[in-house]
């Protein structure tokens, strides 16, 4: 039987898979699902690491993320998707300040309001530029926390969100 710190070793294995795939994805509601899958991961380790604001950042990001992948895109969204995202803003100052314990929570804080951000786009490019903003103050919090699958999840999703970024700019310049 794997021990429970093999197991959280496997989900921040996990977590840092998801992190790359979420940003190199193609396709809106595939990149949200993937990253709700990487944030549970992530608040799982946050929580053994006595981590609570990310672990609570995490929580929220997942509902989020699922409910901008079914209704948030360019169709028409529903009367509730745009109170729900104020109330998820609010929601992160609330636990920022209910569990602060210095940087770690400001950057979990900003890095959450950036995702927030992001997860509102309908454009998946938009998504990606917020999601950049997300991860490096999530890198913050990383390195403050020292989660070092969290923080290798940072570099490689940035990796793979810039690589997405590049991918989309040079298919418009072929288009032009």
């Amino acid at each position: 039987m794997i021990a429970v710190a093999g197991q959280i070793d496997v989900l921040g294995a996990l977590g840092l898979c998801l992190g790359f795939a979420s940003g190199a994805m193609t396709g809106r509601e595939r990149i949200l699902y993937v990253s709700a899958a990487c944030a549970t991961c992530f608040g799982l380790d946050y929580l053994r690491l006595g981590a609570s604001t990310g672990a609570a950042m995490c929580a929220l990001s997942v509902l989020q993320g699922l409910a901008s992948a079914r209704f948030g895109g360019a169709a028409r969204r529903p009367a509730w998707f745009g109170p729900f995202f104020a109330a998820s803003a609010m929601t992160v100052l609330i636990l920022t300040a209910a569990t602060w314990s210095g940087w770690p929570s400001a950057f979990a804080g900003i890095g959450a309001l950036c995702a927030i951000r992001a997860r509102f786009q309908a454009d998946a490019e938009a998504m990606r530029w917020n999601f950049v903003g997300a991860s490096l103050a999530w890198a913050g919090h990383n390195i403050l926390v020292a989660s070092p699958f969290a923080l290798a999840c940072d570099l490689v999703t940035l990796a793979g969100l810039f690589l997405a970024l590049r991918r989309g700019k040079s298919r418009r310049s072929a288009m032009a």
